[in-house]
């Protein structure tokens, strides 16, 4: 399929196409994820986030060098962004000061853990503290255990983590998990009954990527029938990846996974290069240049379903 690019209509607040999905599915982790759910929590329970668990820095570094566990800042980021009252999601993202013996911390991390550790299983804390804050969007880890993002560069080296992923100067030849985990079972279900799936935005190599490189993850997007559709950054990330354009970054995805995952993008920095339907003209948010803003990006969402429909 040629390029082309599809008109965005002035935003429209009734969401018609997306309104009548079954089944949505956002894949990815940081800010970028929590900002798509929050611009479709209006879905609820129809709507699912899959959440990159690998993240090895910050505090949620800090809790998984002396814990075996995952990842709980992007779940956490997720929870906050989706929270409906405003001192929840304070509550959620304070951060214990340096004068503090747990400094470094940040409360919402510490409460995922410690719920963790009263459940049977990750995903019960995590269903638990959506309950409590009233959330309907249920979140899904990648995978349950503990798992470290691992690149290896065209010199032969192998930098483990994701802060030193994020390192590096050039994109890696391979990116991988330091070990296999399998995915959390109810993430796979989910994918297999989705009527859209959505990758980003967010860091391409530290967000999108982790989840497609759990087993049978990127195979089981690859066999669902819902089209998906990868959200780009507004703005070039600091990153190797950044230095990519975005047809560049796609076949770099294909060549990792050994197939094409995406059938259309959001973006507004398209090339040439890009064999897939464009949506565009998406706005920043005024809070934060960074960030889309929710209606624009709904407009998009909206625009693309509509086109798939």
């Amino acid at each position: 399929m040629n390029q082309h690019y599809v008109q965005v209509t002035p935003v429209d607040p009734t969401p018609h196409a997306i309104a009548q999905l079954q089944c949505v599915t956002a894949i990815g982790g940081g800010h970028g994820l929590g900002r798509v759910l929050k611009t479709l929590s209006f879905l609820e329970r129809r709507l699912i986030g899959i959440v990159a668990t690998t993240d090895d820095g910050g505090a949620s570094g800090l809790l998984r060098r002396h814990h075996e566990c995952i990842a709980w800042g992007d779940i956490r980021n997720c929870l906050s962004q989706l929270a409906q009252h405003p001192l929840a999601a304070d509550v959620l993202n304070y951060r214990f000061s340096s004068d503090h013996e747990l400094k470094g911390h940040n409360l919402g991390n510490l409460i995922l853990y410690t719920l963790d550790q009263i459940s049977a299983r990750p995903l019960d804390g995590i269903q638990l503290l959506s309950r409590l804050l009233n959330i309907n969007t249920r979140l899904l880890p990648m995978s349950e255990m503990p798992v470290d993002l691992v690149a290896s560069t065209y010199d032969g080296l192998e930098c483990f983590g994701e802060l030193h992923v994020d390192g590096l100067l050039r994109m890696p030849k391979k990116l991988s998990l330091s070990h296999p985990v399998t995915p959390t079972p109810e993430a796979l279900a989910h994918i297999r009954r989705s009527d859209l799936i959505i990758l980003g935005p967010g860091s391409f190599l530290t967000s999108v990527m982790p989840p497609l490189l759990v087993d049978e993850f990127a195979q089981t997007i690859a066999d669902s029938k819902a089209p998906v559709i990868f959200v780009d950054n507004l703005a070039a990330e600091h990153s190797p990846a950044g230095e990519l354009s975005l047809s560049e970054r796609l076949q770099w995805m294909t060549d990792q996974l050994g197939f094409n995952l995406v059938d259309a993008v959001i973006t507004n920095n398209p090339d040439k290069q890009l064999q897939v339907p464009v949506f565009d003209h998406v706005s920043a948010a005024q809070e934060a240049p960074q960030r889309h803003e929710p209606s624009s990006l709904l407009a998009a969402l909206n625009a693309a379903v509509t086109h798939f429909c």
